[in-house]
């Protein structure tokens, strides 16, 4: 499957990706099949994965080494990572959707649409106070809050505090947003967006939209939430897309209820 999906990508990184002169350069096609084994194998820095490639004839293999090839320096990802994500060459490369669809794996009408807190390499403690913080905050009635209008951390600056729920601690995160396929569980759309709470519900509509965009399918679709997503607005969008919300409800307090 790789090499199916790298002899597609063959023209655009001559067009994109290769310089016209200059030293040779490492191909982008063994920067791309050694991104993917870290990515499979969970090795957690390149610097670990160039140690692998030293010594695992499997991995270079796969890359397309030979057992006597030098490895590169382990600054090749750094001064490259930012040319692959410009270039799209993940989203071209990892294909799986349209071998799906060509195999007909996917079903049209029924989906899933869920988020994930993604915890970002920053601390807590890096949070600073903004020079020239908005004068109106993302919050209820524009309330300024902490997470993303009056202070930001140092190391990272698009990182956010945030809690999923309420008994989880308060980190400097990220959200991941997946669009999953129910007959084969399959993801046809991801998304990684700054936290907040709209964020869940923001990119569930760009996600339809792009789904759309890119199948045109001609009947309604249902999807399937978690109560994160019942709210009012929300549904009323993605009714309007044809789309039929199947959102859990908010269980009541039975406290509460007992007391009324």
């Amino acid at each position: 499957m790789t090499d199916a999906a790298l002899s597609e990508l063959s023209a655009h990184f001559d067009t994109t990706l290769y310089a016209v002169g200059g030293r040779p350069s490492i191909a982008p096609e063994k920067l791309v099949r050694a991104l993917l084994l870290q990515a499979l194998y969970s090795v957690r820095s390149e610097r670990q994965l160039m140690e692998q490639l030293d010594y695992n004839l499997l991995f270079r293999w796969f890359v397309g080494l030979n057992m006597d090839d030098t490895i590169w320096d382990v600054t090749v990802f750094t001064k490259n990572r930012q040319r692959l994500m410009k270039g799209e060459v993940v989203e071209r490369l990892l294909a799986v959707v349209e071998q799906a669809h060509a195999q007909q794996l996917l079903s049209e009408e029924h989906f899933t649409v869920d988020g994930t807190l993604i915890q970002a390499w920053a601390s807590r403690r890096s949070f600073r106070e903004k020079q020239d913080p908005p004068d109106r905050g993302t919050g209820a009635r524009g309330r300024k809050l902490l997470r993303d209008t009056t202070h930001e951390s140092a190391t990272d600056r698009e990182a956010r505090l945030y809690r999923k729920s309420s008994s989880a601690a308060v980190v400097p995160s990220y959200l991941g947003h997946v669009l999953t396929e129910n007959r084969n569980g399959l993801v046809v759309q991801a998304l990684a967006t700054p936290s907040s709470t709209t964020a869940e519900r923001d990119a569930a509509l760009r996600m339809i939209n792009l789904h759309r965009q890119r199948r045109r399918p001609s009947g309604s679709m249902t999807l399937g939430a978690d109560k994160s997503y019942q709210h009012e607005s929300f549904l009323e969008q993605i009714r309007t897309r044809q789309v039929v919300p199947h959102v859990a409800e908010y269980a009541p307090n039975p406290k509460w209820t007992k007391t009324c």
